[in-house]
């Protein structure tokens, strides 16, 4: 069979699964199964067998580890405190309640390092707050949507584990990479609140005294050196990132139940349980889509793209706006996770044909991939979000589309410019490069 024959195959079949509703990691496995039926090379236990090579990795055992520090910290009570710290740094600003939103969305995301997790530990104390205070409640739901997306950015993103565990990337490199795309992705919102705080008249809050903002900061200071533990950890050589994730279950295991006493036994059992469903769905997608993915490449699907691109010219940053554009589309429709095994192994021959850095690309992707956290079909932290705002997602939509196009904006300036995001790894830690 030719590529073009099982791609047409293989894509087919997953779409018309996932139109069908059949769950995104389950479809993956099943659109394989035809090609090992009619090739006879292949054999069904290769599927079973490239399953398990993908789990076969260290690396991927940081994934859990970062999700229960999440939920360890969630249940600690660390949003509350980062909230009082945003209200007295930037409450005082127009539309205050917006700002507090996004500065505690960029707090949480340098030490959940994942998205759900900020939108829903954070939507559930912002969202009411500010319909309270007369926000609109669409402008409530897709300023916390789309804020919570930072948590794929900002280090430590669980993204980036992926990412450079499967593809052979520096996860040192791509943390230090997502700094300054966070914080811009962060400044352009805030400067969006203020746009729709001086049209809508949103309220703001008296200005913190000094001695209010510095009882917030020592409230807080605890929570907020996690990220410097993490991405300072691996920066300087002190741990691995799988390492790094089990001192940050450890560490927030200790905030929360000895310094905040927040965490009983019953508690962590139940936080346990969740963070385990969490993993499990997360490395089960993992299996399958490296399976969908190796056969993309034993029929030489990669080559083939990179071929047919070649023979268009395309340079540098066309080639960022093809990969940016496709992660974008695929990621309204599944999940993050499989899109980077999938697209990846797809577009990564293409990005090293035109001489793209490996960080770069992986940042295009992350970033882009972000996207499909707060659009329709999929947008799991939009429907967490509307849920928490009780609204539907069509009357979020509107002001989701406007929150995203300074999101648009800086994914342009990643694409153009790739010093934005490599000038800092180059700087701290040029070995990772």
């Amino acid at each position: 069979m030719s590529p073009a024959e099982v791609s047409l195959i293989l894509f087919s079949i997953f779409g018309v699964l996932v139109v069908l509703r059949v769950p995104v990691s389950f479809a993956l496995g099943l659109a394989c199964i035809p090609l090992f039926l009619i090739d006879d090379r292949l054999r069904p236990d290769m599927l079973l067998n490239e399953m398990w090579k993908s789990y076969n990795a260290f690396i991927l055992l940081a994934v859990p580890f970062f999700l229960l520090a999440a939920n360890l910290m969630n249940a600690a009570g660390i949003t509350e405190r980062l909230i009082n710290l945003a209200r007295a740094s930037v409450g005082h600003l127009p539309g205050g309640l917006g700002h507090i939103n996004v500065t505690v969305s960029m707090m949480f995301a340098g030490i959940s390092g994942s998205s759900t997790a900020d939108a829903a530990g954070i939507g559930s104390i912002m969202i009411p707050a500010m319909k309270d205070q007369g926000y609109d409640s669409s402008f409530s739901v897709a300023i916390t949507a789309c804020s919570s997306v930072m948590g794929v950015i900002i280090p430590p993103s669980i993204l980036m584990v992926v990412w450079g565990g499967l593809m052979s990337v520096s996860i040192g490199a791509l943390f230090l990479a997502g700094v300054v795309p966070g914080l811009l992705m962060a400044a352009f919102m805030m400067a969006t609140v203020l746009v729709y705080a001086k049209i809508r008249h949103y309220p703001i809050y008296q200005r913190a005294s000094l001695g209010e903002f510095t009882q917030a900061l020592g409230q807080a200071v605890l929570a907020l050196v996690t990220p410097a533990i993490i991405v300072g950890g691996i920066v300087f050589g002190f741990f691995t990132p799988t390492e790094a994730s089990v001192v940050a279950v450890v560490y927030s295991a200790m905030l929360g139940g000895l310094v905040y006493r927040k965490i009983g036994f019953r508690e962590f059992q139940q936080v346990l349980y969740d963070s385990a469903r969490l993993a499990a769905i997360s490395l089960f997608c993992i299996g399958t889509a490296s399976a969908f993915g190796w056969l993309l490449a034993y029929y030489r699907i990669p080559q083939e793209l990179v071929d047919i691109m070649a023979s268009y010219g395309s340079g540098l940053i066309t080639t960022g706006f093809i990969i940016a554009i496709s992660f974008l589309v695929l990621g309204m429709f599944i999940d993050a996770i499989p899109a980077i095994i999938i697209l990846g192994t797809i577009l990564y021959p293409v990005a090293d044909k035109v001489g793209m850095h490996p960080v770069h690309f992986a940042i295009i992707g992350v970033i882009s991939l972000a996207f499909g956290l707060v659009t329709p079909p999929y947008g799991l932290c939009l429907l967490i979000s509307c849920n928490l705002g009780k609204i539907t997602v069509i009357d979020a939509i509107r002001d989701v589309s406007i929150i995203l196009v300074p999101m648009l904006i800086l994914l342009i300036l990643v694409i153009v410019f790739p010093e934005l995001i490599l000038f800092l790894p180059r700087w701290l830690a040029p070995d990772f490069l």
